[in-house]
């Protein structure tokens, strides 16, 4: 299976989320789970299209490390920026990813409502604010967590989760609940919602 293929099955079509770019955010945030930083584990949310609505729903928590720079240097496959985000990724809060594959915003506060969300017990706050965004918007959201797993959501669902192949070695037991699908490509092991 291509991993182009095993990126299209994380969301539904109707988010309008271009694949290149979710492969591409989906790409990093493994990245990140593997490598941490600075021999530190460390957790992270990319949150991917529907811009406009995102920053509605969102703050900066601090000054936006982003702000002023241009597009062109915000490309999420341009290296220097891949590199700019795993530092950035220290910093509490979550990245903007538009559909044409800018990061345009970084350390952003996401305003979660956790009323209407069923997760499973045991995630924290990235995830609450990744899962609620995408119920409240068209975006899709990935969720690295600091147990160096990336779970993505989709319309406030846990619709996969990426694991490390080391992981899949020791057995590892899934949190997604109902049918599941389990495919892998190289070096990466998506587990997702069977339709």
């Amino acid at each position: 299976m291509g991993r182009t293929q095993v990126y299209e099955e994380i969301c539904t079509e109707k988010r309008e989320v271009d694949t290149r770019v979710l492969e591409q955010t989906v790409s990093l945030a493994v990245e990140i789970a593997r490598e941490g930083r600075e021999g530190r584990k460390i957790g992270t949310l990319f949150v991917v299209g529907d811009s406009g609505e995102v920053i509605k729903r969102s703050k900066p928590l601090i000054l936006d490390p982003l702000h002023g720079h241009p597009d062109e240097s915000k490309q999420i496959e341009d290296p220097d920026m891949r590199e700019t985000i795993k530092e950035l990724a220290q910093l509490d809060g979550a990245f903007l990813v538009s559909n044409a594959g800018v990061v345009l915003s970084g350390a952003r506060y996401i305003d979660a409502a956790s009323d209407s969300l069923d997760l499973p017990l045991g995630l924290g706050s990235h995830h609450t604010a990744g899962a609620s965004i995408s119920r409240q918007t068209r975006a899709v959201t990935g969720v690295v967590s600091e147990s160096s797993m990336v779970r993505m959501f989709d319309d406030g669902e846990l619709v996969s989760e990426i694991v490390p192949e080391l992981w899949m070695i020791d057995g590892y037991t899934s949190r997604m609940e109902g049918r599941i699908f389990t495919r892998r490509d190289e070096d990466v092991t998506v587990i997702g919602r069977a339709e």
